[in-house]
């Protein structure tokens, strides 16, 4: 069977902070929101007129998305620390349930 590659997006393991699960619950919460309301205002749902260019609106939506995997990364270190997550095999774990559905092809 061939390798399946993959395009990655690495961020790092953030070391001037002391999450928590629930405080990284949390912001990963509110980081979500700020996503889905730039999302909102693009797409005119809350009623204001847009003012924005396509290339800045889909600059505020990629800052916005980094933020949330930023987050949800830093969650993945907690549950190491904190819980003794072996990231390593549940990124294995995922990667086959995506091949299993069909997401990726070999």
């Amino acid at each position: 069977m061939a390798k399946t590659r993959f395009k990655e997006i690495s961020l790092p393991k953030l070391n001037n902070l002391t999450p928590t699960l629930e405080s990284t619950t949390l912001k990963l919460m509110e980081e979500a929101g700020e996503l889905a309301q730039v999302i909102g205002k693009f797409r005119g749902l809350n009623g204001e007129k847009i003012k924005m260019d396509e290339k800045e609106v889909i600059d505020k939506i990629s800052t916005e998305l980094l933020d949330v995997a930023q987050v949800a990364v830093s969650m993945m270190f907690v549950l190491e620390e904190n819980y003794n997550l072996d990231i390593a095999s549940k990124i294995k774990e995922h990667i086959e349930k995506l091949r299993k559905k069909g997401y990726i092809k070999d």
